[in-house]
């Protein structure tokens, strides 16, 4: 479970920097991250890694984001219809990281330094939604809390992050 997780976390942030250099937004007037229409979040759901986890982003703006997670049966591990533990860490990681994407200067992007995720309940569901908020900034760390729950507004599992904020050229 914890080397599933640590290389699902390896890949979200190969993620992060593979999707900042394609969106292909610029870094002039409009900022590069920060409007965050729905023809960016468009093209950022048809990565391969939301594609294949089955994540789509449904919206983020002034420090909150919501994502959707229907699990494909792959993902489904050691039980059917029960998507693994780090499949929920990813979705909970992606729709922070979205959240605090949403609140950031031109030119910057983040990346996780911290996220505790705690399970509340089997992740028995065909769906569900993960929701995110922003709750502090210090200097360039920014925290972050979520909850998952599933179709029946049960909670599935809750965590808060620490996000870095970091200047988009690093990322090059």
């Amino acid at each position: 479970m914890i080397l599933v997780a640590v290389i699902l976390r390896l890949c979200c942030n190969l993620h992060y920097m593979v999707l900042s250099s394609a969106l292909n937004v610029g870094f002039g007037q409009e900022g590069y991250f920060m409007k965050l229409t729905q023809t960016i979040l468009n093209k950022m759901n048809r990565n391969s890694l939301y594609h294949v986890m089955g994540i789509q982003v449904q919206e983020a703006h002034g420090g909150k984001a919501r994502s959707r997670l229907q699990p494909k049966s792959a993902i489904c591990w050691p039980f059917p219809q029960q998507p693994h533990g780090g499949v929920l860490f990813t979705l909970m990681d992606t729709t922070m990281a979205w959240a605090v994407w949403s609140q950031l200067d031109d030119g910057y992007n983040c990346t996780t330094v911290n996220l505790d995720i705690h399970y509340t309940r089997p992740a028995k569901s065909d769906a569900f939604l993960c929701t995110a908020w922003s709750t502090y900034k210090a200097g360039r760390i920014s925290f972050v809390r979520a909850d998952i729950r599933n179709p029946k507004d049960q909670l599935v599992a809750m965590g808060q992050g620490a996000f870095r904020i970091i200047p988009v050229d690093l990322l090059k």
